[in-house]
């Protein structure tokens, strides 16, 4: 059995480029960059930085045209792929790429993590809430809570 799966998950190092191939399909392609963060056997911090080329076909490639944006974080999954071609001097050039089968958008780069954010109330909205609180003004019995 065989497999051929990559999973990636970076920022974009470029817009993509949107394209159509003589068929009328949309080709998009951009870059990935991904970091990995260790600490080496002296305890010192190490970073590395890989790049990855992305290309998406079809419906996808559109939609990656118009809402992907340099510097946003993407999830791609798909295969790796190898292409080779001659250049003008004759000399054969080679091309890893990542074609994606889903593309997944991270969170907007304007907007927090953790989606949006209400502006905190100011002192006199604060006092104002509190004080249109209505407490029961009968006693509660014990005995009447069912836990």
């Amino acid at each position: 059995m065989y497999l051929n799966k990559a999973i990636i998950i970076g920022n974009l190092t470029r817009d993509p480029e949107v394209k159509a191939i003589p068929s009328g399909i949309k080709v998009a392609s951009f870059g990935v960059a991904t970091n990995r963060v260790w600490k080496d056997k002296n305890g010192v911090k190490q970073e590395n930085v890989d790049f990855h080329n992305v290309v998406v076909f079809g419906r996808q490639a559109e939609i990656c045209g118009q809402y992907l944006k340099k510097g946003g974080s993407v999830l791609v999954e798909g295969r790796m792929q190898t292409r080779s071609w001659d250049d003008a001097a004759g000399v054969k050039k080679y091309r890893t790429e990542v074609i994606a089968d889903r593309i997944q958008f991270g969170p907007k780069r304007d907007v927090p993590a953790g989606g949006y954010t209400a502006p905190a109330p100011t002192e006199d909205e604060h006092k104002k809430a509190l004080d249109t609180i209505e407490y029961p003004e009968e006693e509660i019995n014990p005995e009447d809570i069912p836990f």
